[in-house]
Formats: C-alpha cells, sequence, structure tokens
C-alpha cells in the first residue's frame, strides 16, 4: 500500500478536524470521501476540500473501493454500530473516543473488529502529545522513581448543548471528558484502577440537570498497585481550556501541560497578565496530527496500534464505575462493572 485512502463520517467538531488535517498535514495519506447527513456541513467542507467525494449516506462511503479506513466522527452514541460496519467492511479503523456507551456495546465492537482481523486505533491524542510522552518517557527512565499518586484536570471553557450532554448521547459528563483522563492515568502510571469514587453537582449550569447531567466532577482514585489518584472534570472554565496532569513520584514529581497559550507576559501596575489557551483544536493540534500520523504509519509497515481496544475498554470502565459512584453515592470498585456483564 503506497497511500492510504482515508474516509471521514461524521463532520462535525472532531470529524471538521481530523477532516482537515487529513487533508492537509497526513503523510502517506489521501482523504477520499467525507459523510455527514447535514448538506449544508458538506457544502461547506466541499468548498474548502474540492476533489474529495462528499456523501450523506455513510455506507456509501462504506462501499468505495478507494477508502482503505475510516475515520469515525459521527455522534458518540453511534459509535459501537459504525465501528461494526466498517469492521465488516474490512476497512482499517481510526475512532475517537469513546468506542461505545456501554460495555456491552463496546465488546460487541471489539469482536467485530476482532473478527474481521482489521486495524482499529481510539482517539485518546493525550498519548501523542509532547508533555504527555516526554513525562512518560522520564517515568520510564526512574527520574522520579516510583509514581505514586496522579492528578488530572480537565476544564472546559464553557458548556455543551443540551442535547449532547444527554447522557444517552454522550454518555454524560464523565464519560464524555474523564475517559481521556482516565486513559492517561493508567498510562502514566502503568497500573489498573481498581476503585473510583465520585462526587458531582450542576454548579454553574443548573440547566444540565434537566437532562440528566453535571457540569463538574471530581473523581478519587485507587489503583490496583496502591497507588492513588483524582481526575477533575468541568464545563466552567470561562477563562479558557484547561488540561494539566501532575505525578508524584518517590523521588520528585512531573508537571504536565500549560495554560498561557503565546509567551508574552504583559507587567504593568494592574500585575501580570497572559493569555489561556481557548480551546482543544489549539491545545492538541500537533497531537492529533501525530495520532492520525500513527495511525496511518501503522498501516502502511503493518503495525499494531499503541492505543487499541483494551485501553478504550479499561478507559470505558473506569467512566462507568464513576458514574454509578455519582449517582449510588459510594465507592465503587471497577469489577462491579465487569461482574453486570458476566450476569448478562
Amino acid at each position: 500500500m503506497a497511500r492510504v485512502g482515508i474516509g471521514v463520517i461524521g463532520l462535525g467538531r472532531m470529524g471538521r478536524v481530523y477532516a482537515t488535517h487529513t487533508a492537509r498535514q497526513i503523510e502517506g495519506a489521501d482523504l477520499r470521501v467525507v459523510a455527514d447527513p447535514d448538506p449544508t456541513t458538506l457544502d461547506d467542507f466541499s468548498a474548502r476540500a474540492p476533489g474529495v467525494r462528499a456523501v450523506a449516506d455513510y455506507h456509501d462511503l462504506l462501499t468505495d473501493p478507494r477508502v482503505q479506513a475510516v475515520i469515525i466522527a459521527s455522534p458518540t452514541s453511534t459509535h459501537a454500530e459504525v465501528v461494526r460496519e466498517a469492521a465488516q467492511a474490512g476497512k482499517a479503523i481510526f475512532c475517537e473516543k469513546p468506542l461505545a456507551l456501554t460495555l456491552e456495546a463496546t465488546d460487541e465492537a471489539i469482536g467485530a473488529v476482532e473478527r474481521a482481523g482489521v486495524p482499529l486505533q481510539v482517539g485518546f491524542m493525550r498519548r501523542f502529545d509532547r508533555g504527555y510522552v516526554e513525562a512518560r518517557r522520564k517515568i520510564n527512565a526512574g527520574v522520579i522513581g516510583q509514581p505514586v499518586m496522579i492528578r488530572s484536570i480537565g476544564r472546559d471553557p464553557h458548556r455543551t448543548s443540551l442535547e449532547f450532554a444527554n447522557p444517552a448521547v454522550s454518555g454524560g459528563l464523565i464519560v464524555d471528558m474523564a475517559i481521556h483522563d482516565f486513559d492517561s492515568l493508567r498510562w502514566l502510571m502503568d497500573d489498573e484502577i481498581e476503585r473510583v469514587y465520585a462526587e458531582a453537582a450542576s454548579l454553574v449550569y443548573p440547566e444540565l440537570a434537566s437532562v440528566g447531567d453535571v457540569d463538574t466532577a471530581t473523581i478519587n482514585v485507587r489503583f490496583a498497585r496502591g497507588g492513588l489518584g483524582n481526575v477533575e472534570v468541568s464545563r466552567t472554565a470561562i477563562y479558557g481550556y484547561d488540561i494539566r496532569c501532575e505525578v508524584v513520584g518517590a523521588l520528585g514529581t512531573l508537571e504536565i501541560g500549560y495554560l498561557r497559550e503565546t509567551p508574552v507576559l504583559l507587567l504593568n501596575r494592574d500585575g501580570v497578565t497572559h493569555d489561556v489557551v481557548p480551546h482543544f483544536p489549539e491545545r492538541f493540534g500537533p497531537a492529533y496530527t501525530r495520532q492520525l500520523e500513527h495511525f496511518v504509519e501503522c498501516l502502511l509497515h503493518d503495525r499494531v496500534p499503541v492505543v487499541g481496544a483494551a485501553d478504550a475498554r479499561a478507559a470505558l470502565i473506569a467512566c462507568l464505575a464513576a458514574t454509578r459512584s455519582q449517582h449510588e453515592r459510594r465507592v465503587v470498585c471497577l469489577r462491579e462493572i465487569e461482574d453486570v456483564m458476566k450476569t448478562n
């Protein structure tokens, strides 16, 4: 395979990012087809990407012989179905997180991928961010000794729409946002999460309660080897997009992330001020490119993506346990989520 023909399913916020990066920045890949049911969205993208076929029905994309791989960025609640159909069509798959909203649907999607024998990568872009990658390298090199505690912060600058906030659509705050944090925790601590305890509330946007969601959550974590962790997610950071992580080890601490976007400080009689990162495209743009580059390189050289089905499954289980803890107001062991699957 000299070059990989790519199709993008869904041209919402994330889909446009992926489609644009694929069309302009991914060496070894050609954006062949995009699919979205909204004609205005298709027309807008087509005007900016002439030569790319635009279809309303993603099944037309899956039957296009020029497409060897798909990027799935359709609504979260559709991921599992689209993954299954893409696998059956023999396409390599890059799927935005989460793979599905339930563990049962996740396992069904993974089963379809395994039966088809197609590659699968899941969109955990923090694993391709320079800061997170360097922190992982330093941890593996023993620079901070044995990691014993980790804290991950994810703050969006505003709430999402009530339609998307509905847990039936997005999974809710914890599944939609904290899934990135749980993946980072597992990866940086090199350990599995054993149990969680979550507290959540709608303090800034009380209207979220009307669809069963919250705007703020904090989750305490205990790892299998005894390490501790904490995840904070919110949609209330009116000052900007704030993603940070701190790993405490026996011999030192690593701090990952930044808030100031432009390396300029204003110093005057009012104090010291600077700008902030506005949102995710600015903060993780290079990481989005690198994860797609990794996906394409794996296809060109017959390698297994470093972020796969097992990672998607583990992060979702942590989210489901934390969501159960949120509603039942108790500590939840992750094995409870697995046990429910076994009894069904």
